[in-house]
């Protein structure tokens, strides 16, 4: 890079925004999946003028994403290289590693030893111990929660175990401790369960809804990230959103809790104002935890279309110190079968205010990319796995 290193780094991932399926994606079953190119032809076509610009169609073709004549953003994709498709492997693998041992998913259910020991520990019988989604499981057992003070435990196509209970039947401070009995119960290798998630709610049978005081419990990563060293030698690392929680506090020096993508944006703007040293590192998790996973094209869409017109307010606070990468962790195409992720290329998308345009990058072979790239800016140890991009960008 001929210019000198940026002040700044605000890295923002779009939760689950797949950008056409990777090349292994046979052995995911995820042949044929492309999150934004089936929603844009779901809905005839999608908003999304200020991504255009940047280059998001310069990637791939997106319907009513006009490709840009001159890029405002250095513009490509990423192959991810670890062996899931989940947030955690995702995250993980962004900021460095490569996660060569999968978390384990349970399509029908976790073990009989798992739910029986939680109930020893915790005192509470379990219900539920299937898949299901967040909100149909509060329909089929909410009301059988609230008469018997049984926690409903269920799980996804992700490595997650997922307890729900009522506010007013289980205590915040008890579901809380729940969660933490149950993160201890799964530390064991054979169960090997990505993050246990709190899940309370409120609410009368028939009207259940979820609250903002959703807490996960994930595994520590593996092995130390592109954030640890970033802290190591004195940088900011501010995450806001879901980041705190999916690598357990381990580099973090600031967090900033979110609501939902719109307060993840607000969030994002306030901090985009203040003066620090390092990385901003934002999850707007509603793309996939409201749209991709309940299969919603349409909502999918106006949640891309609504961040789109909020990416304005972010460029505005930037100054050429400042440089920003969107991206995303793995895809949840809403068209496809099942409520599973797929296994897609995400989209790279890195803009500044000192770039005259930007440029295609080089295919990456790994998410590891960015946080090499974050790491070399900052004059930081490098992470063992991933190439920097950051001598291309001028």
């Amino acid at each position: 890079m001929t210019n000198k290193p940026f002040e700044r780094i605000h890295l923002i991932v779009l939760d689950s925004v797949g950008i056409g399926e990777a090349p292994d994606a046979e052995a995911f079953g995820d042949t044929g999946s492309d999150t934004l190119g089936h929603i844009a032809e779901t809905l005839g076509g999608l908003s999304m003028p200020n991504m255009a610009k940047l280059g998001l169609s310069n990637i791939k073709p997106i319907k009513g994403v006009p490709a840009a004549e001159t890029p405002a953003a250095y513009y490509g994709k990423l192959q991810e290289a670890s062996v899931g498709k989940d947030t955690m492997t995702g995250h993980w693998e962004i900021m460095g590693l490569n996660i060569d041992t999968p978390f384990k998913v349970y399509p029908e259910g976790f073990p009989d030893s798992l739910i029986q020991a939680l109930e020893e520990k915790t005192g509470r019988k379990v219900i539920g111990n299937k898949p299901a989604s967040g909100t149909e499981i509060l329909d089929e057992l909410g009301q059988e929660h609230m008469e018997t003070g049984a926690i409903i435990v269920y799980t996804s196509a992700d490595p997650v175990l997922q307890i729900a209970a009522h506010e007013e039947v289980v205590p915040l401070e008890e579901l809380y401790k729940i969660c933490e009995i149950a993160r201890e119960l799964t530390l064991d290798p054979e169960y090997l369960v990505g993050r246990i998630i709190a899940r309370p709610f409120l609410g009368e049978p028939g009207a259940f809804k979820r609250t903002s005081n959703r807490h996960d419990y994930a595994l520590k990563p593996f092995e130390r990230t592109a954030m640890n060293e970033l802290k190591d030698i004195g940088k900011d690392v501010i995450a806001i959103g879901k980041i705190d929680d999916i690598f357990n506090g381990e580099g973090v020096t600031k967090t900033v809790r979110t609501k939902d993508n719109m307060d993840g944006m607000d969030k994002l703007v306030e901090v985009a104002g203040e003066n620090f040293n390092g990385l901003s590192f934002l999850n707007l998790v509603d793309f996939d935890a409201l749209y991709g996973h309940r299969r919603d094209p349409k909502g999918y869409g106006e949640a891309l279309e609504a961040f789109d017109a909020r990416l304005p307010e972010v460029l505005e606070k930037l100054t050429v110190d400042d440089l920003v990468i969107i991206t995303a962790d793995h895809g949840n195409d809403p068209t496809f079968p099942g409520t599973d992720h797929t296994r897609e290329y995400v989209p790279l998308l890195a803009f500044s205010p000192r770039f005259n345009g930007g440029e295609q990058l080089e295919l990456g072979k790994t998410f590891a990319d960015i946080g090499a790239t974050v790491a070399e800016n900052f004059s930081a140890p490098m992470p063992k796995f991933g190439t920097s991009f950051l001598s291309k960008l001028n």
